[in-house]
């Protein structure tokens, strides 16, 4: 994760913004695995979906000596199942059908850069006369506006490091990085905590 956001924010300067969001779209679900994993650790015991998740994780890429011969065939947890368990952790919004139905929504976004779909592919496209821009897009205002798409994955990974840091029982770390959350908040002009609150 913290490579990732160094290279996001890297290619975000330079204005490589198509590459940026597709790095954005591995943080998705890094992020939300480490908060998935953490809750789990802070459960009595993991959960069946956890057990899947975790032997998948440690499965061997391959189980012979030429990769064509192999026949390992990793699982996939299915993202749903994942958004699903996340809409039910302490914290998440109360209604949890729109919980899953935002995390469903941000990862076909941020797919389509990845995949290279029409609607982000336009994203390349203006300035005047308007060509597309093969050599990044740096100084328009695309690169404003994922200059500020950034700080979500920014603000989510520190959150992450503070549920990991309280699954491992290092309160002192999780203090830290909890602060940091608080620090990025203050610094957007946000306040998640209250508005949690007024949720409940």
């Amino acid at each position: 994760m913290v490579s990732t956001l160094r290279a996001a924010e890297l290619l975000m300067e330079h204005g490589y913004l198509q590459e940026q969001a597709a790095l954005q779209r591995v943080l998705d679900e890094i992020q939300e695995d480490v908060v998935f994993l953490a809750f789990g650790a802070m459960d009595a015991e993991l959960s069946d979906l956890h057990s899947e998740y975790l032997a998948a994780f440690f499965e061997e890429e391959f189980d012979k000596e030429s990769a064509l011969e192999s026949t390992q065939r990793r699982p996939m947890i299915p993202r749903k199942k994942i958004h699903a368990y996340l809409s039910r952790v302490p914290g998440a919004p109360s209604d949890k059908s729109t919980s899953v139905e935002v995390s469903r929504t941000v990862s076909k976004a941020y797919s389509g850069y990845v995949h290279a779909a029409s609607p982000q592919v336009m994203d390349m496209f203006g300035g005047d006369p308007p060509v597309f821009h093969m050599g990044g897009m740096r100084g328009t205002e695309r690169q404003d506006e994922h200059r500020a798409d950034l700080w979500n994955y920014f603000y989510r990974g520190t959150s992450a490091f503070a549920f990991a840091a309280k699954a491992f029982g290092d309160m002192d770390l999780f203090n830290k990085n909890y602060a940091c959350v608080v620090h990025l908040e203050e610094l957007a002009g946000k306040d998640y905590a209250s508005e949690r609150q007024n949720e409940t």
